[in-house]
Formats: structure tokens, sequence, C-alpha cells
């Protein structure tokens, strides 16, 4: 699934933090699987319901775990500001990106293999890290611009256009996905302005959840498919699994360093590789596991970089 924003308050007193960290990794490991249970109920549906719909009521059924992960950890006194912003521009721009991002991947969960979709979703790092020169002026080192050009490299691997490798992959949702990746790096890249204008990790990600069920529900309307009671349920699990997965993120970034846990989404692959081959028997080849490992790679040599360039500033 695509990457959720933790609402991160102070972490809690009277741990240890060898504890806080062990605590951290179990809670980033099953945030990965929960996000890998939620993309199998979106394939699961199998484009028997409209994707603007499933949209719809990903975000509808996560808001009330949502909102109450954020008054919970909010003090007293802040509690009705929680949707307070000062940026609703931002807000906008954060949306759109978003939605694009889950678009192609809902689209890619539903006629790709999850493992595949995964896959190219960790282009998002290249892609962050691409963008960020000229949108937010950042230096970038060789280092990292020649780990962006491997992890290309990787999904020339995993695709291999022109020698078979995407013969049995539906083109319109490689790209759709490829796009998705490009928004949620736009996301990343509006979210961290955000950040530094002052808003709240609880605001930004409520104020999504609002607007993709509002826009969600729009869009939905002219093609509306009345659900089964089988789909209910699939809806359902989309929505409250997703959230269940942004409140296992957010106790992992309350009890770790970002340093320590962030390399450890990456388990997302295997959550996705296993479920897609048990249910739909997607066992990927040997040159799709070249190319996983080298964006796997290069994503977690970026992030390396990031964090060493991060404690020199």
């Amino acid at each position: 699934m695509s990457r959720s924003i933790p609402i991160v308050h102070a972490p809690p007193s009277g741990v240890t933090q060898a504890a806080q960290r062990s605590r951290a990794i179990l809670c980033v490991l099953g945030a990965a699987a929960t996000f890998a249970l939620a993309a199998v109920a979106v394939k699961l549906l199998d484009d028997r319901i409209p994707i603007m719909q499933v949209i719809l009521f990903r975000n509808l059924f996560a808001i009330p775990p949502l909102l109450v992960l954020a008054l919970w950890g909010a003090p007293r006194s802040a509690r009705l500001s929680v949707l307070a912003t000062r940026n609703p521009w931002s807000h906008a721009q954060r949306i759109l990106y978003g939605l694009t991002g889950m678009v192609g991947s809902f689209y890619g969960y539903v006629h790709l293999p999850l493992a595949t979709v995964t896959a190219l979703g960790f282009t998002m790092p290249l892609f962050l890290t691409a963008l960020s020169i000229p949108l937010l002026g950042e230096k970038v080192g060789w280092r990292r611009l020649g780990a962006v050009l491997v992890g290309f490299g990787g999904v020339l691997l995993l695709l291999r256009p022109g020698f078979g490798g995407t013969d049995h992959l539906d083109g319109l949702a490689v790209g759709l996905v490829l796009l998705g990746a490009v928004a949620w790096a736009m996301a990343m890249i509006t979210i961290r302005k955000m950040g530094e204008a002052g808003e709240s990790g609880a605001a930004i990600v409520l104020w999504f959840a609002i607007g993709g069920t509002l826009v969600g529900g729009l869009a939905a309307l002219p093609g509306w498919v009345w659900p089964s009671a089988g789909q209910w349920g699939l809806l359902a699990a989309v929505g409250l699994v997703s959230a269940l997965a942004q409140l296992l993120m957010t106790a992992a970034y309350r009890s770790g360093e970002t340093t320590l846990i962030a390399p450890f989404e990456y388990s997302g692959i295997l959550w996705t590789m296993s479920l897609g081959a048990l249910f739909w028997g997607e066992l990927p080849k040997p040159f799709d596991f070249v190319g996983i490992a080298v964006l796997v790679a290069s994503g977690l040599y970026i992030w390396h970089r990031e964090v060493r360039v991060g404690r020199r500033r």
C-alpha cells in the first residue's frame, strides 16, 4: 500500500530504550504486513467495484480510528484544534497527489502481481530524490544520483522491455503504478513543506482522509455500483486495515528512531510476494528477484545517505 504519514507524539516514558526499539521494529513489521493485507482486499474486489468507490470507502472507514488516534495522543487543550490548518492550498495539493498515487496502486493491485506493484512502488524514493533538486533546492551528491540511476536500472530488470519481461504484464497498469510513485513523491515534498511551515501530522493525515472521502464520493457517483455483502466486507477491510497499519506505523515512530526502523518498511515486499503466491500463484521469475533486490538496495542506500547528510547539517 501507499506510504502513510505517522502521527507522531512524544514517546512513552518509563520504558527502556532496548524495549522501545524492539517494539518499534515489531510495529513497523506489523504495519508492512497489514498494508499487504489491505492490498489483498483491493485485489479481491477484482475491478467489480470502481476504483474511486474503493478510494471513497478506504478513506471513509479510516477516518474514525485516525481521528481517535489524533485526539488520544494530543493534549486536551489542543484537541479542539486538531483539524486547524494554515495551509488549505497545500492540503489540496497533497490530496490531489495522494489520490493519484492511490489510483495507481489500486489499479496495479488488481491488474498486476502484488509483489510487482510493491516493487514498483519502491521507486518513490528515487523520484523523491530526483524531484527534490528542482522543487526543494536540495543539493544531491553524485552518490545519491548514482543510486537513483541504479534503482531505475532495477526497474528495467523487473520489466525487461523488449526482452519479454512485460509480455505478461498490463502496460497501462505498469504506467499507472509508476505515475502513482511520482505522485507519492510529490505528496512527500508537499508534506515536507507543510511540516516546515508548522502544520501538524494529525491535520495532514486527517485532511487527506476527509478530502479523499469527498473527492472519491463525487467521482464515484456517475458509475456507482451497489456492493454485495462480501464486497462491503472487503471495502471495510481496506479502510480499517489501512487505519490499523497507520496506527502501527505511528506506534513505531513513537517508540524508535527513524534511522532504526525505516529500513524495515521494505519487508512489505516479502509480505506481498508471499500473499500473492498463496492466493493467486504469483511466482516471481529469477530476473524479477534481481530487479527487486536492486530497487531495495538503491532505496536503502539513498536512505543511508539521507541520514548521513542530515547529521552534518
